[in-house]
């Protein structure tokens, strides 16, 4: 069984390599292009950054900075619950393939808010670039999951089934394949960051 869980992912990921490689193509170069207009229009990123003050996100942030264990912890919750669950993988199990849009939309706010406007941020993107690396290609993994289950949903044959209801509940069968891996890389993006944030950066912005 351990195996077949360590397997399966990479089987379905050799058969659809080209989505693959698209998705991941969407979360990474979408991220690059928002940092780059934030770059040419630092006000996007001013903006941003005055939206995350005003929702709480920046007051949540201070507020756990003196507890490593519960701050991953919080970035797990809104990574997957937040993020992962009801922006890319519900809508897309009633909207085919809609999550993949609304998080590409996402993709680029975020490269907006990380954008490095000046030395600060600049610094910051040093160890936060692998934090970077490791929960976007968590995020891909879950758009590939919804891109499964939207494909054998519109197009049963490639799922061997003669119903689309059948083919929506291989799709899904297909999908759950991918929940580990994705949690696994959402764990340790959260405890790199929280990590990171706590241990790494304060350093650095000093030096």
């Amino acid at each position: 069984m351990v195996m077949r869980i360590l397997r399966e992912p990479l089987r379905l990921i050799r058969a659809n390599l080209r989505a693959y490689l698209v998705l991941n193509a969407i979360v990474y170069g979408l991220c690059l292009v928002g940092m780059a207009v934030a770059m040419i229009f630092p006000q996007l990123n001013t903006a941003q950054q005055t939206i995350m003050n005003d929702n709480g996100t920046t007051g949540l942030v201070t507020s756990l900075l003196s507890n490593v264990w519960l701050f991953a912890l919080t970035i797990f919750a809104v990574n997957v619950g937040t993020v992962a669950l009801p922006v890319i993988l519900l809508p897309s199990l009633i909207v085919p393939f809609s999550g993949i849009a609304v998080f590409a939309y996402r993709a680029f706010n975020f490269g907006v808010t990380l954008a490095p406007v000046n030395e600060v941020s600049a610094t910051i993107l040093i160890p936060h670039s692998l934090t970077m690396i490791i929960e976007f290609q968590a995020y891909a993994v879950v758009m590939f999951a919804a891109y499964l289950i939207g494909k054998a949903w519109l197009w049963p044959k490639t799922v061997d089934a003669s119903t689309r209801r059948q083919a929506y509940l291989r799709g899904l069968g297909q999908a759950r394949w991918l929940g580990l891996p994705a949690l696994a890389l959402f764990v340790v993006g959260a405890v790199y960051e929280a990590f990171e944030i706590i241990y790494l950066v304060p350093p650095l912005l000093a030096g």
